[in-house]
Formats: C-alpha cells, structure tokens, sequence
C-alpha cells in the first residue's frame, strides 16, 4: 500500500533500538493506493521493472546517505512484503551496504545472473505455508545465492502465510494473507540479530 503509519511504526521501532531509520517512498510523492487492487498494479510496474525499481530503491540511499545522522558505512535495509522485494533488489543492484532483510518479500529471481552483484548479507524471513511464492521461485533463489556466493540465510515460520508480520491482516491463513504474532515476534528478533552481527 505503500508508505503507511505500518511503515513509519516499523522505522519507530528502529529508532528505539538506536538506529537511524529511513522510510523510502518508492511509489512516489502522492501516489497512495486506495484498494489492494490498485497497490497490486503500483507493485507490479516495479516487479515487471526490476532496473526502475532498482533505480527508485538506489535513489532512496542516496537520500538516506544525505542525512546528517547516517553512517554511509553501516547502513542495512530492510523492507515487509512489496519492501521485502525492494530491498533484494537493491542488493542486486551492487549497492554498497551491509546487509539486508526480507520479511514475506518476493523471492522470484528474474535475472539469476545478477546475484554476482550482491556484496552484502541476507537474511530472508518466509511464511512456510505462503501460497504467494512457488517452491520452484524459492528453490531458484537458494540457487543465485549459493552460486553466487553469498552469505545468506533464510528462515521459515511454520504455520505462517504471506503478511504475518502485519496485524491488519486478519487470522485466517485460508485466505493466503494473515497475520501471525509469534513468526512475527520471531522475525523481529531475528532481525535484531543479524543487525547486530553486521554491524558488530
């Protein structure tokens, strides 16, 4: 849906931890989806794009680096879902960062080819029982990765469909979507972890 009050609570909850937190707006200044439907087709101008949204991502950074309080040397990004997508993208890309984290992101690798490119860390959060990405999109990315040589990590949550980090997804995991507290509770930590490992 693009950049919501999820987002700004999520960049709150970095602030608290001690980091600088930056929210990108890829979808652009005024351009907020009204309906799924609508936030479906913005997302998929981007998935259909990989290089714009390579270069949307990347001027965001670019952004964030002007900020007085970033350290251009230690930076990660992380992104939920559409974001998730965005930020393995801008890993692709040869971005020079650290590392970055995908909660229920895309997994599908169009350009395999282009994992040479990722210099940084990953660490990827995924519902087990997502029906949004196929296991041969899954299989395909372990596979850019480990060719690729990246450090790389990808963690399932049983019982966890696509969006269980996003409370306003409701609790039914029949309609593909749902929210789950404890993979979110788990990815959250997780994610402080990895921060704290690359960042050490």
């Amino acid at each position: 849906m693009g950049l919501t009050d999820y987002e700004k609570h999520r960049a709150e909850m970095l602030a608290k931890l001690g980091y600088v937190a930056f929210c990108a707006d890829i979808y652009g200044k005024g351009i907020r989806p009204k309906t799924t439907q609508q936030a479906g087709a913005l997302a998929t101008r981007y998935k259909t794009n990989r290089p714009l949204l390579r270069a949307r991502v990347n001027a965001a950074l670019d952004a964030l680096y002007h900020q007085p309080l970033a350290d251009s040397k230690r930076v990660a990004a992380i992104g939920y879902c559409f974001g998730g997508t965005t930020v393995l993208e801008l890993a692709r890309s040869g971005a020079n960062i650290a590392g970055v984290v995908s909660f229920h992101g895309g997994l599908d690798s169009p350009t395999p080819a282009d994992g040479k490119n990722i210099h940084c860390k990953i660490l990827v959060c995924h519902g087990a029982d997502d029906p949004t990405m196929k296991p041969a999109d899954i299989a395909a990315f372990e596979s850019e990765l480990r060719d690729a040589n990246v450090d790389w990590q990808l963690i399932k949550y049983g019982g966890a469909v696509h969006s269980f980090t996003q409370p306003g997804a409701g609790n039914d995991n029949s309609k593909g979507a749902a929210y789950n507290e404890k993979a979110d509770r788990r990815s959250w930590q997780a994610m402080k972890e990895f921060l704290d490992e690359i960042f050490q």
